[in-house]
């Protein structure tokens, strides 16, 4: 599976944050409002910002095991979590949160996801969440993972899975190269096999559905504009980035379309929520 650094994921987590579904997580906390103390696996939860969206959304006593094949990012998650709550101490491996007074305990583990998709199950989980990672995974190994999680009867959770349903503004003339190649290249070999990329959020859906899940799904695009001008310009270089290694665009061409887009006024950067849960 690829990195991703601490940096990137500090960069674009106040443009997750305001494109998650507010009909999705109210959704997931309505399902766990139920529960004394819901047990969340996080896959791929890098730095932990899916603890830090949805905990103030459920109740008072929560469990979260963070799932991440880099201790590095394991590392930065705990430190960052223990800056930003109320109260953090140590419990062996686990970190005791008080989280806006919510109790919170924070497990970490290390899975080879790519080799098991049910790697989350043991650890008993009510609901298993990732956030920006089914679309480095292949249709096959969300198959396997909705069969997991079925069978099991655990409930899914996928918020900012990319749909490639990208606009910038004003228009390039090069956009269209651009974008091809940009989703080509995410259609590589993540890990998992042949990436889902922009079609990941239908896959997961599907391959939820017909294992037996109800699935809402619904979009969390980022809107960016004049105060994202950082992420735009991370974002353009990421993109130009991605397309020069694919090829098929030309080079004064790409070169062009990443220095406007660098200055770019706007974007829109399509995602997917999903949520699903165990239809008796």
């Amino acid at each position: 599976m690829s990195g991703f650094s601490p940096d990137w994921l500090a960069l674009r987590e106040s443009a997750d944050r305001r494109a998650r579904s507010p009909t999705i997580d109210s959704a997931v906390a309505a399902a766990l409002a139920h529960l004394d103390a819901p047990r969340i696996c996080d896959l791929g939860a890098g730095t932990g910002a899916s603890l830090r969206a949805l905990a103030p959304r459920l109740g008072p006593r929560q469990h979260w095991v963070l799932m991440d094949h880099d201790p590095a990012l394991a590392a930065a998650a705990r430190r960052e979590l223990c800056a930003q709550a109320n109260a953090a101490q140590a419990d062996g491996p686990d970190l005791l949160l008080d989280w806006g007074g919510r109790a919170i305990r924070v497990s970490f583990a290390a899975a080879d996801l790519a080799a098991d998709p049910a790697a989350a199950l043991a650890f008993a989980p009510d609901l298993v969440t990732a956030s920006a990672f089914f679309d480095l995974a292949s249709a096959g190994w969300c198959r396997a993972f909705a069969a997991a999680m079925a069978g099991a009867g655990v409930m899914v959770h996928a918020a900012l899975t990319c749909d490639g349903a990208d606009a910038w503004l004003p228009p390039h003339p090069a956009d269209a190269a651009v974008h091809a190649a940009f989703q080509a290249h995410q259609a590589r070999d993540k890990g998992f096999g042949p990436a889902a990329g922009s079609l990941a959020g239908a896959a997961l859906a599907g391959a939820l559905t017909d294992a037996g899940h109800a699935v809402m799904i619904d979009d969390s695009p980022w809107r960016l504009g004049p105060d994202d001008r950082a992420l735009i310009a991370a974002l353009a270089a990421g993109t130009a980035g991605a397309a020069r290694e694919q090829g098929g665009v030309a080079p004064d061409d790409l070169a062009a379309w990443e220095a406007a887009r660098r200055q770019a006024a706007s974007c829109r950067i399509g995602h997917v929520d999903l949520f699903a849960r165990p239809a008796r």
